[in-house]
């Protein structure tokens, strides 16, 4: 634990800008999130200036959301630029698998940008890759399939490092691959706790050339800051800990990560 707690102090200090080009549920929490953390977010969207964001960013955040053709083409202009520049691209295929035009436009974003992490549940990512799995509007069914397997496999056919978030989140480059333990159930009660917690591996990203473990410490961090606030306010309902999951990840310390983190190697 003591990398990933040097890999948070990293964020702290470099205070790294993540473009996000997010959907309009959660821009706000996304970037309040970002913000305590201890990155610089920034939501740009028009097309006239996605290019240029997205080279000066430390990482670029795609989220499908909300979709329309216009956000599309705007995350393929900020994508491609991104790409030519060496920034990180992150992707959330949300609700990948809900309806066909969601489905098309997760596939074709991986195949027209290259992406160094594509995070989402199990129902979404298997849809990315043309495997079955429940879904549900935007969010997946339990499923019975083996998530450690599904993650290696869309891993290699993307050629992207995957992770997939559920009970135990599972994030693998398709070789290495690690489990981690940490979370609270009650983030499923709060809308846009996944969509922040891929701008949180954008701002880790960025400051951390092993993307992998980046990606991993993140979620480590990230679990580990919800299984603090939940204790302090899980029990007063959602809107209560959403307020002290922001003050948790604004006070979240590499102590705090190596007491209760928990990061496994995955077989």
């Amino acid at each position: 634990m003591e990398r990933v707690g040097q890999v948070l102090e990293k964020v702290r200090e470099g205070n790294p800008l993540i473009h996000n080009i997010t959907n309009v549920v959660v821009t706000n929490f996304t970037a309040n999130g970002l913000l305590a953390l201890g990155a610089s977010p920034v939501m740009a969207y028009a097309k006239q200036e996605v290019a240029y964001m997205a080279r000066i960013a430390g990482a670029l955040v795609l989220n499908m959301g909300t979709l329309d053709e216009h956000i599309v083409e705007a995350m393929l202009i900020a994508g491609k630029s991104a790409n030519d520049q060496g920034v990180p691209v992150l992707f959330d295929p949300v609700g990948a698998g809900a309806t066909p035009y969601r489905t098309e436009t997760a596939q074709s974003i991986v195949k027209q940008v290259a992406t160094a992490i594509v995070r989402g549940n199990a129902a979404e990512i298997s849809h990315v890759i043309g495997e079955a799995w429940q879904i549900k509007g935007v969010d997946a069914g339990e499923g019975k399939g083996d998530v450690v397997a599904l993650a290696k496999m869309a891993a290699k056919k993307l050629g992207t490092i995957v992770a997939i978030t559920g009970k135990v989140d599972v994030i693998t480059d398709g070789e290495r691959s690690y489990l981690i333990r940490n979370g609270h159930p009650i983030l499923t009660k709060v809308t846009g706790t996944g969509c922040l917690l891929t701008s949180v591996m954008g701002a880790f990203a960025a400051v951390e050339e092993d993307i992998l473990f980046a990606g991993a410490s993140a979620l480590v961090c990230y679990g580990v800051a919800a299984e603090q606030a939940a204790k302090k306010a899980a029990n007063d309902g959602p809107g209560s800990f959403q307020i002290q999951f922001l003050n948790e990840l604004a006070g979240i310390t590499p102590d705090d990560v190596r007491r209760s983190g928990i990061l496994e190697l995955a077989e």
